[in-house]
């Protein structure tokens, strides 16, 4: 009986240690197979560190591929404390290098952590001090790679590009906007260490970092330096409060140049305000915009059939009373008789105002708010204000006389050129964008791409067609005669508007802007400049910022291979306006018949022979008369 027991609790015993075999069979076989990876992961996170190696942001291009946001390669200082064995001697000999103190260095090589990032001072270093530390061959002192954001053009539509961080995180305009985009994945190199930091002879892993995608705008670079240069040239000349400049393509909303004055360098954003380096006037700025918002007015008049422009005429006085305010137009006692394609060519006031009183309230702020006005563009940029526009309950017969004009309103350059465009492209509102698309950086694959988007129909074709007529007749005929260019059909309207201040209008204190297109029939790039409160000049837009325009648009023609077109409206010369006259051929004539033939202009005779063998300018260009031609003898 007792050998029975025995023998029973024999096999109970037998049978738990099988049982816990078993198990720890199991439990080694979970280990060593199932939950292998994240065990070793585990343990490879304990004697496995990490030296950084950034990610190269994305590039930016303009839209034919020129580099407009790069990077260079730089190099940065971290240090593993673990593995520096002199640490005093290490940070004496760093802090010499970087040309900090000492305590600051020593407490970064003494920290308690694994990996220990040098900042500010071992961060983005010369090629010269890179090589010192280098020679050093300090142990547990490492140099990584480090990506540095530069701008090849420097201040080159900076608000726009905007700039980054220390860390190369985007902080402003598309650098923020698309930051998720541009900043790639860092990588690293893996080395294997012991509990107390002592680097092992194992192999090091190579993480690869992953670039960010590459952004191509909308901009076409040769525009943009065209832009940038005129409006440092005006500076110069008229040494204004703002300058701002704005040029779209018309039928699908693409910017191609934007830029504004004052302006920064962006890789060196930190020596400047907060104001001047994060508003971006051609999208933030508001004001009143005077003349140019005729052309919203005469558009909607158009298309409401209030008014014949070559019938319909009015007789100029000089003003207009309204109730109990007089609006007086910039020519002192008026323009007598006109047809309205002669108010719109003489800019009149009272004429506008005479439309704006057809149209009425409703019927003019309708079109308004269709044209975008009030209200944000949408265009792929951050901080666009929305501009003021009367509330409509507010609006009484001297609030709809000034509206009609341009005055009492406050609209952004973004807003003006998008609604212009709308006005003359056949009637199609677009919402603006510079973002063309995102591509991956080694195939160039396009991740994401920006395609035109129409808003809204606001005209018809056939009254686009009557807008684009008579503002090519302003070029020709009226306030924008310094925009003519000759053999190139050019519209445009100029604006004079006068800056307000605490509700009150400034004297002498003006914006004068002008926005002008070509071809006029057919038109193909918008251009809009405004220059607040130029210095020593006459404050008309068309005197000041007419040749401004004129000389963007000039540029447009050769960057766009934009051709002469027939069928033109002939200028109108008034002074001071310089005549215009064709070169003629005086080659194989004698010096004398040459001079006589040259009648319109100097001439300058080089050589001693009777008989022209060649000149300068050739025959058939277009000069002022005046101007000097030189011929050469035998």
């Amino acid at each position: 009986m007792f050998f029975k027991k025995i023998h029973k609790r024999i096999k109970i015993t037998l049978l738990i240690i099988f049982f816990i075999f078993i198990v720890i069979i199991l439990r080694v076989f979970y280990i060593q197979v199932i939950d292998y990876k994240k065990l070793n992961k585990k343990a490879s996170d304990l004697w496995s560190r990490n030296l950084p190696i950034k990610a190269d942001r994305g590039l930016i291009y303009d839209r034919n591929g020129v580099v407009l946001a790069d990077n260079a390669t730089t190099t940065s200082l971290v240090v593993i404390p673990n593995q520096i064995k002199n640490k005093k001697e290490t940070a004496t000999k760093l802090a010499e290098i970087l040309n900090v103190s000492y305590e600051t260095m020593y407490k970064h090589v003494s920290k308690k952590t694994s990996i220990e990032r040098v900042h500010p001072e071992g961060r983005r270093l010369s090629y010269e001090v890179a090589d010192k530390i280098k020679a050093l061959k300090l142990d547990g002192v490492y140099l990584v790679k480090e990506s540095q954001r530069v701008y090849p053009y420097d201040s080159y539509m900076a608000h726009t590009l905007g700039f980054v961080g220390i860390d190369n995180q985007g902080l402003s305009g598309i650098e923020l906007t698309y930051d998720k985009y541009l900043t790639g994945e860092d990588g690293a190199i893996k080395y294997f260490s012991d509990a107390k930091g002592n680097k092992l002879n194992l192999s090091e892993v190579y993480e690869q970092p992953q670039d960010g995608m590459n952004i191509t705008l909308t901009i076409n670079n040769e525009i943009q330096t065209s832009l940038e240069r005129e409006l440092s040239n005006a500076v110069t000349k008229y040494n204004p409060d703002r300058a701002i400049g704005l040029v779209m393509d018309p039928n699908n909303g693409e910017v191609l140049a934007i830029s504004a004055r004052p302006n920064f360098s962006p890789e060196n954003y930190q020596n400047y305000s907060i104001e001047e380096i994060n508003r971006n006037l051609p999208i933030w700025a508001t004001y009143e915009p005077g003349s140019t918002f005729k052309i919203i007015t005469l558009a909607a008049a158009l298309q409401e059939g209030k008014v014949d422009l070559n019938k319909d005429t009015y007789y100029d006085k000089g003003s207009i009373k309204v109730e109990n305010a007089t609006i007086h137009c910039w020519k002192h006692g008026g323009h007598g008789k006109e047809t309205f394609m002669q108010v719109v060519e003489n800019s009149c006031n009272p004429g506008f105002v005479i439309l704006g009183q057809r149209l009425g309230k409703n019927t003019l702020f309708d079109y308004i708010d269709k044209f975008g006005f009030g209200q944000k563009t949408g265009i792929d940029l951050n901080g666009e204000s929305t501009g003021i526009i009367f509330d409509r309950s507010k609006v009484g017969p001297v609030e709809l006389a000034t509206t009609a004009f341009g005055q009492g309103v406050s609209v952004t350059p973004i807003q003006q050129v998008t609604a212009v465009s709308a006005a003359i492209n056949g009637g199609t509102l677009y919402k603006p964008y510079i973002v063309k698309s995102i591509n991956e950086p080694e195939t160039n694959t396009v991740i994401k791409e920006t395609k035109p988007t129409k808003v809204r129909q606001v005209i018809s074709e056939e009254t686009s067609k009557k807008v684009r007529e008579a503002l090519e007749n302003v070029v020709a005929n009226g306030s924008g005669r310094t925009s003519y260019i000759d053999g190139y059909r050019v519209g445009g309207k100029t604006g004079t508007a006068q800056k307000v201040e605490n509700g009150r209008y400034l004297s002498n204190n003006y914006i004068l802007s002008f926005i002008g297109f070509l071809p006029a029939d057919d038109p193909q790039v918008v251009v809009y400049i405004a220059i607040d409160n130029p210095k020593g000049t006459v404050q008309y837009g068309g005197t000041t910022v007419g040749p401004i325009s004129k000389a963007v648009l000039k540029d447009c023609i050769k960057a766009l291979d934009i051709p002469q077109r027939e069928g033109g409206k002939n200028k109108k010369y008034k002074w001071p306006d310089p005549k215009t006259y064709t070169v003629p051929d005086v080659t194989n004539k004698t010096v004398e018949e040459a001079k006589k033939t040259l009648k319109n202009f100097k001439v300058s005779v080089d050589g001693s022979g009777s008989k022209v063998t060649y000149q300068s300018p050739a025959a058939g260009t277009k000069l002022d008369e005046g101007k000097t031609i030189r011929i050469f003898t035998e």
